[in-house]
């Protein structure tokens, strides 16, 4: 398990931002522009969410094998991570209307989050930050009320029981770091 701060946003220096480019020669293909050998940042956007982990065995030890971080865009799916399932439609994944095997996997995650006292919200945005490829995750807040709502899910404690029955309903890859709760008085942690 790793333990990850709560914080939801990380600012990098604007001298790190101005070096980033995209390459549209023929010679950056995807092979190579999609190698984190040749990149120290890369944005992700949707595919390491509490819904879906398929970044984790590839593409997240590959960054973390040649040192290369990742910003990860889309943590809510494009919002049913965020609503849940259980609200009127349409819910959307992927920005377009969720199909009905998204719907029901999300409702059985939000029912799972739901016996542990915890939103949904809470737990998707807790998730990805437990990786260590992962330097921090981009919510997409439109509004300084989605700011406000977005570090209150940040300082919400998720209790370990959660991730492990998320596990065990096959819910969660199991070998996906998870948030570890911050006790206060432990080594480097604020009292």
């Amino acid at each position: 398990m790793v333990k990850t701060p709560p914080a939801i946003f990380a600012i990098w220096p604007r001298a790190a931002i101005a070096r980033w480019r995209s390459c549209a020669r023929p010679e950056c293909g995807r092979s190579h522009s999609s190698s984190p050998r040749r990149w120290d940042r890369f944005l992700l956007a949707g595919r390491y969410t509490l819904l879906e982990q398929e970044a984790l065995h590839a593409f997240l030890p590959q960054c973390l094998d040649h040192g290369a971080r990742v910003l990860l865009g889309g943590v809510f799916n494009s919002g049913i991570l965020a609503s849940g399932t259980s609200g009127p439609g349409p819910h959307y994944y992927n920005y377009a209307p969720a199909p009905p095997d998204v719907i029901a996997r999300v409702a059985r995650i939000e029912a799972v989050c739901a016996a542990h006292g915890i939103s949904l919200a809470a737990a998707a945005l807790a998730f990805p930050q437990a990786h260590p490829a992962v330097a921090a995750v981009l919510p997409g807040l439109a509004s300084a009320a989605e700011v406000a709502s977005a570090l209150a899910l940040a300082a919400t404690p998720i209790p370990p029981a959660l991730w492990a029955d998320l596990v065990a309903q096959g819910l969660l890859d199991p070998a996906a770091p998870v948030p570890v709760p911050v006790v206060a008085g432990e080594p480097g942690v604020p009292s």
